[in-house]
């Protein structure tokens, strides 16, 4: 093949890479992060991950035989050179856009993607059960687990690593080193013992000399056992960690990432091991683009272009905590790697006694919050909507058992757009609103976060309970007046218009409130006035309120941004009907299946969330019709 033909639009699959020669697969690595630096500069995704292992999946798929051998990407968020050399080339372009290639891997675009991930420190579990499942059917797969990144700081992996000990199945776990994770295993002496370990010849005169010392009459099997703890302090003398040893893995490493060949040649020593192994390979994060070698934190995911206007609703939350910080100082901030993504970035460094970032371990991140509140302390968790879902057990079980005032901020609520539906925010109200003492509040703009992060610091004292307060991941809207009005607790507010001048109440949770100002604009044009309520609190709620605002409208409509089942339109219905009050109520959330890929614009739309579709359904609460004839006749 001549060097001014492309390798990479002919690779097909793995089999097409195990034909190339070393000189051959440089190049192919090259090609590869052309195509991923100038795929995620269009479209967006994450960057300094996929450049740090191009090397690593090439060695993985000459090695293995996927999919028959199972390879698991941990978080998956690394996963561009694997699309790429699986046969998606053609489609890569599409790369988390509507209907194009998702950003994580996923089942059911292509069966070299064993296990969908998304969230951290699943790999090994997943792995694991791939192997078991194969001893148990027959099988005679392999399965590898590429973890690092910080994936490792999660408890699961842990459980998982300790559960494969116990079994001593073959599985390979690639500890993928960036420095953004485990420090590295240097020393020459420990890369030889660990080549050494891995030889055939030393596996095969390591299970003779077992079996024979075993079958030694009456001292057999103390001698062994005093063998193996004698082989186990001697390692310790060579080894600064051998924490996998500990737990039953061999230990291969520190190896160097970019190189091919020794990856190639560890991995194929590990194939025969047939015990679990530890692979330690040391990469760098951003390789093979300079910005993001040197900054791999801001390059790990980067934005699709896109206009910017006003300030974020991270951005607000950032200010407002750090001059909340400023005012007390028992004001603490608790996050899960995510110092930056949650706009905690300021008040790190303004007061770094009072910052904890805790790795990628949410449970442990909220129990540690509910400590701190137990101190008497005013603790904030600043974590993703999707990823609260992690520590669900902890928010009932260690804060509002104990009535304890943690603040959870949840940004990334509701749709999140490209990063797929590992990654939407769309549950966090139906898992909390049935928790007793819970309170959750939904801002529509800078002023009200502001608010309602003063409202829950004031509250933030026993007795009391979590406090959620919930907001999108984009831009603020333009303020309005009412949103500095004060919180009065289980109201919402009017906006944009006097309350009763219409025949419509559309009530919605406040990332919405821009569709739904556009829908109101819509049916004034149809001559239908509304007036928009702001809900501000998603629990408590004042239901005397609520309850007559359904009774004075025609027609009152929940537009929700998160599941219908069990969120607030589903209560607001049935206090409805409990009342018997005397307009009619609809429920606009989300329903059917999880949400996939697309713009937050192109989602909104798609679940009839937008201004148009909000429109049309209020229309056809008034009308009578479905909203299916309405939509259809409905011109815009």
């Amino acid at each position: 093949m001549t060097e001014s033909v492309p390798i990479l639009p002919r690779i097909r699959g793995p089999e097409d890479i195990k034909k190339l020669t070393f000189p051959e697969l440089s190049r192919l690595a090259a090609e590869i992060r052309r195509c991923i630096i100038g795929t995620v500069g269009k479209n967006g995704g994450h960057l300094a991950s996929n450049l740090g292992v191009v090397e690593l999946t090439i060695a993985l798929h000459l090695v293995f035989d996927s999919p028959r051998d199972k390879i698991v990407w941990d978080v998956g968020h690394q996963c561009y050179a694997h699309k790429l050399l699986t046969g998606r080339y053609g489609a890569f372009s599409a790369l988390r856009r509507r209907g194009g290639l998702a950003g994580f891997p996923k089942r059911s675009e292509s069966p070299h993607d064993s296990f969908n991930t998304g969230h951290a420190s699943t790999s090994v579990s997943a792995a694991l059960g791939f192997l078991a499942g194969e001893r148990i059917l027959g099988g005679g797969g392999m399965a590898v687990a590429v973890i690092g990144d910080g994936a490792l700081t999660g408890g699961a992996a842990y459980e998982a690593l300790s559960h494969a000990g116990q079994l001593a199945l073959p599985l390979v776990v690639v500890l993928n080193d960036n420095k953004m994770s485990i420090g590295p295993n240097v020393g020459g002496l420990s890369k030889y013992l660990s080549r050494l370990s891995m030889k055939a010849k030393y596996q095969l005169f390591r299970r003779t000399f077992d079996a024979m010392v075993q079958r030694i009459p009456l001292v057999g099997e103390p001698l062994h056992q005093g063998i193996q703890r004698l082989k186990r302090a001697v390692k310790a003398v060579f080894y600064t960690d051998n924490f996998f040893v500990d737990l039953g893995f061999e230990y291969v490493g520190p190896i160097g990432g970019h190189s091919l060949s020794a990856m190639v040649q560890v991995f194929r020593d590990v194939r025969r091991l047939g015990r679990p192994v530890v692979i330690h390979v040391i990469t760098r994060k951003g390789k093979g683009y300079n910005n993001a070698e040197e900054d791999p934190g801001t390059y790990h995911g980067v934005s699709a272009p896109a206009p910017r206007g006003g300030l974020s609703f991270t951005e607000v939350f950032g200010r407002s905590i750090l001059k909340a910080a400023e005012r007390d100082g028992r004001v603490v901030a608790i996050t899960a790697a995510m110092e930056k993504g949650t706009g905690l970035s300021a008040f790190k460094k303004a007061f770094p006694r009072r910052f904890f970032d805790v790795g990628i371990a949410e449970e442990h991140a909220l129990i540690f919050a509910a400590a701190l509140a137990a101190r008497g302390l005013k603790s904030v968790a600043a974590v993703y909507s999707t990823f609260i879902q992690r520590g669900v057990d902890q928010v009932i079980h260690d804060a509002a058992l104990q009535k304890l005032p943690v603040i959870l901020a949840l940004d990334r609520a509701g749709f999140v757009g490209e990063d797929g539906e590992t990654h939407q925010g769309l549950f966090d109200i139906s898992l909390f609103r049935p928790v007793p003492g819970m309170r959750i509040l939904c801002p529509a703009g800078a002023a009200e976060l502001h608010l309602m992060l003063d409202w829950a610091l004031g509250e933030a004292a026993p007795p009391g309970g979590p406090i959620a307060i919930r907001y999108p991941k984009g831009e603020v809207p333009v303020e309005e007046a009412a949103f500095s009005r004060p919180l009065v607790e289980g109201r919402g507010v009017w906006v944009s218009g006097p309350e009763g001048a219409g025949r419509i109440c559309l009530a919605f949770t406040g990332g919405l409130y821009a569709e739904v100002l556009r829908a109101r604009e819509i049916l004034a044009g149809r001559g239908l006035r509304a007036d928009c309520y702001n809900l501000r609190f998603l629990k408590p709620v004042d239901e005397d309120y609520l309850a007559s605002i359904m009774d004075r409208y025609d027609l009152t409509v929940f537009v929700e941004e998160g599941i219908r089942e069990g969120g607030f339109g589903e209560y607001a219905l049935a206090l409805a009907r409990k009342r018997n009050c005397g307009g009619r109520v609809l429920v606009l959330a989300v329903e059917g299946d999880f949400e996939g890929l697309g713009t937050r614009r192109e989602l909104l739309k798609a679940n009839r969330l937008d201004g148009e579709g909000i429109a049309a359904y209020a229309l056809s609460g008034v009308s009578g019709v479905s909203f299916r004839e309405t939509s259809k006749s409905f011109s815009f």
